[in-house]
């Protein structure tokens, strides 16, 4: 009896030191970032179980709750990453009715022009219209400059967190191997947190999926299902940089057998990763897109005009006065049909054969067309603007309509237009065309229209936008006399190319259309900057939505893994006095003892 008393009180007492102990470090690590409380486990040992003995420590925390905070955190890092970038891309724009805004440039360029409308011999108001042109001009370079080094900023982003992905990946395959084999519970769970921890570090890079294994390991996998972590073995990932004008580098993905996979935003779900993929391979190439677009838009206001073709019988007749002073790049636009079924179809005048074009619009419903050698006949251009339109769209019929007229026909055309670039050059001043080339393609000054045989012009162009030198050095060219004396005076007419006459642009927002938008240039950059300041208060609401679901789920997790200082000292106080009663015991098992030794 004495000695099983003796061995229950001993066993007793070295199970209150590991609790003792765990409830210690418990309030040493109050408030440590990673750290879970610990708890001891008991079970009955010794001779028909009248002892106690140390099962196990383990750590407390509601495992839904640390798959919902990883969950949340993915979510706030990649909603918060495009936030930013929004929020940049707006303040680039500027606020509406701003000065410094966009379209508060664009109307500067407007009031100047109506100015010299009524004051066209001044040197002054002529001089203020081509420095509202360069100041617009600065304007839109400065942001395609700011938006390629977000693009720039996005890649190197990409492949520092790429680079801090693999070295977690690696970690926590290495942390795998030492839960699984270590022996010592206080050093195993002190494993587990650590792993714990770079997962969910991990977690604001990518969305992960953890399994917990039976023998104390994790898998990890991407929510497309691409294992990451199997045990000791961690997929590398690297990032391959590239050039710009590939689109940036490219995550590959090696698995332990040795086969590489290109990771894109489809295989990269949620987290800061996915959302710089997404600014630097959407969001910022649409914005440059839609930059250029105005700045495209901008020059050829300046620059053409647009012919409407004149119905006769069921098509529509063009002039081949009109058509053949079209250059490489001028279009010929052909609506067919109505309200969802409505479809667009650019022909676009180009010096090589004809080919579809891929760009903006859905495929093969852009074609070119070869400008037939002059002095070139109706047949001439009929016959080449039908090889292009039966190749994009089939049905559709150009003919000559006799000596000096092409005609377009086919079932639901509802308007044929033709934009042509009236000066032949950029030095081209001629007061003969209300028209004159205010703003050109870089430092070569070439003129803007929208050639596409050696790439597409439109590409970039906002980077490279300049005001005509042959403008600077001559300012009177903007006063020139028009050849008819009805015509409209060229301040006026270029007031009216940016306040009135509507050309295709692309969506403000991005969307997908099957036509281009109809509208002016002014309306165009009103609506490219309120585009931005609705898409980056959107961006912000969600982030903030996000950020505030994140905190309640750090809350959640919280609540079961943290250190309460209160109750773990009423813990350590009771196991105190359980830790006294055995020693109580021993004690008296011991006197015992002694009393029969000595009898």
């Amino acid at each position: 009896m004495l000695t099983n008393a003796f061995n229950t009180a001993t066993a007793g007492l070295q199970t209150l030191q590991v609790a003792i102990g765990t409830v210690s470090q418990n309030v040493a690590n109050s408030g440590v970032a990673g750290y879970t409380r610990r708890v001891v486990s008991t079970e009955s040992a010794g001779p028909g179980n009248s002892g106690v003995a140390v099962a196990r420590i383990d750590r407390t925390f509601d495992e839904m709750a640390l798959k919902q905070m990883r969950l949340e955190s993915a979510h706030a890092a990649y909603a918060s990453a495009k936030a930013d970038i929004l929020a940049q891309i707006d303040k680039l724009s500027g606020k509406p009715a701003d000065s410094s805004a966009l379209d508060a440039r664009l109307n500067g360029l407007a009031k100047s022009l109506l100015a010299l409308a009524s004051n066209g011999a001044s040197a002054s108001s002529r001089s203020t219209v081509v420095d509202a042109a360069s100041v617009l001009a600065d304007k839109i370079r400065g942001m395609a400059d700011a938006l390629q080094a977000m693009r720039d900023g996005a890649n190197k982003r990409l492949a520092a967190e790429v680079s801090a992905a693999d070295g977690l990946l690696t970690s926590i395959a290495d942390l795998n191997i030492k839960a699984t084999t270590v022996t010592d519970d206080a050093t195993r769970v002190g494993i587990l947190d650590r792993r714990d921890q770079q997962i969910t570090e991990l977690a604001r890079y990518m969305e992960v999926k953890s399994i917990r294994q039976r023998d104390g390991g994790v898998t990890l996998m991407t929510a497309s299902g691409l294992t990451l972590v199997e045990r000791g073995a961690a997929t590398k990932l690297s990032f391959i940089d590239r050039s710009p004008a590939t689109g940036g580098g490219a995550i590959v993905a090696t698995l332990p057998g040795g086969v590489g996979l290109e990771l894109d935003a489809s295989a990269v779900s949620s987290g800061s990763i996915a959302a710089n993929l997404e600014i630097r391979d959407a969001i910022l190439p649409r914005t440059q897109r839609r930059l250029d677009d105005l700045a495209f838009g901008l020059a050829q206001a300046f620059t053409n005009t647009t012919v409407t073709a004149g119905r006769r019988g069921a098509g529509f007749d063009l002039r081949l006065d009109d058509v053949a002073q079209m250059q490489p790049g001028n279009t010929i636009t052909i609506a067919v049909g109505s309200g969802d079924t409505q479809r667009t179809i650019v022909l676009v005048a180009s010096n090589l054969a004809s080919k579809s074009l891929d760009v903006a619009q859905p495929p093969g419903r852009v074609q070119t067309f070869a400008i037939p050698s002059a002095p070139a006949t109706s047949q001439a251009y009929a016959a080449a603007l039908s090889t292009a339109i039966s190749a994009a769209a089939p049905g559709l019929t150009v003919t000559s309509g006799g000596s000096n007229s092409i005609t377009v026909g086919g079932a639901g055309i509802q308007s044929v237009t033709a934009s042509v670039t009236q000066p032949k050059t950029a030095g081209d001043l001629s007061g003969g065309y209300p028209k004159l080339a205010v703003f050109v393609d870089g430092a070569a000054n070439a003129l803007v229209n929208g050639a596409m045989d050696d790439g597409p012009q439109r590409a970039g162009l906002a980077a490279r936008l300049a005001v005509n030198t042959a403008l600077k050095a001559d300012t009177s060219a903007l006063v020139a006399v028009g050849s008819s004396p009805s015509a409209l005076s060229r301040p006026q007419a270029l007031y009216q190319a940016l306040t009135s006459e509507k050309q295709g642009f692309s969506s403000p927002n991005g969307s997908s259309n099957r036509s281009p938008a109809m509208t002016t240039v002014i309306s165009f950059a009103q609506d490219v900057v309120a585009a931005a300041g609705s898409e980056a208060a959107a961006s912000a609401t969600v982030a903030d939505q996000q950020n505030v679901a994140k905190a309640n789920a750090d809350a959640w997790f919280s609540k079961g893994a943290s250190v309460n200082i209160d109750e773990e000292m009423s813990r350590l106080i009771a196991l105190q006095t359980a830790y006294a009663a055995n020693a109580r015991v021993l004690t008296a098992a011991r006197e015992m003892i002694d009393l029969l030794l000595r009898a």
